[in-house]
């Protein structure tokens, strides 16, 4: 289920906890070869520049440049920063199925997003599991029923604070088995 994001009024902790404020392991190549695996088969992605800054576990974070992703008003276009989150989600629940040795497609099925400021430069996509999401949950059902959803969460980040809230619900899904010939 999709829920509303928090406001910036609200003084719940963070959803990912301490580990916003951790740094996490991570491979730099693997970033760079993850970014020209986006920009060759989504070619948005190139054409907005995304790059990733950094990919975990826990989280993707894609840093994008606002000038190829600019409106009418000098100001992220929406669909960009959609897109974005839409993109950096997708990437998180990729590469945790790659670790899990899953090779399931994965479409969004819904999402919302809400906008709480106009973003006039440079912007990171901040992409990790809804608090309520059971990833082992998840990749039990889908190799059970080759089937399964899961919610994840993005926030649009413009110079350490939050533009915009995603949340969207994924579907990953695999092939059933061929018979032998």
């Amino acid at each position: 289920m999709i829920r509303k994001g928090r406001t910036s009024g609200d003084t719940a902790p963070h959803p990912r906890g301490s580990a916003r404020d951790r740094p996490a392991p991570q491979d730099d190549r693997a970033a760079g070869q993850l970014t020209a695996y986006l920009h060759r088969h989504i070619p948005l992605a190139g054409a907005m520049q995304a790059a990733v800054q950094r990919v975990t576990a826990a989280e993707v974070v894609l840093r994008l440049p606002l000038a190829p992703n600019l409106n009418h008003r000098a100001t992220a276009f929406g669909g960009s920063l959609a897109a974005a989150a839409i993109l950096a989600a997708w990437t998180l629940l990729n590469a945790r199925l790659e670790r899990a040795g899953s090779a399931a497609r994965l479409v969004i099925q819904r999402h919302r997003i809400d906008y709480e400021r106009p973003v006039t430069g440079e912007f990171t996509a901040h992409a990790f599991l809804e608090p309520a999401a059971d990833w082992e949950r998840f990749v039990h059902t889908l190799a059970r029923r080759r089937r399964a959803r899961i919610c994840v969460a993005c926030e649009i980040v413009q110079a350490g604070a939050v533009a915009a809230r995603f949340a969207g619900e994924f579907v990953a899904l695999t092939h059933a088995p061929q018979a032998p010939d």
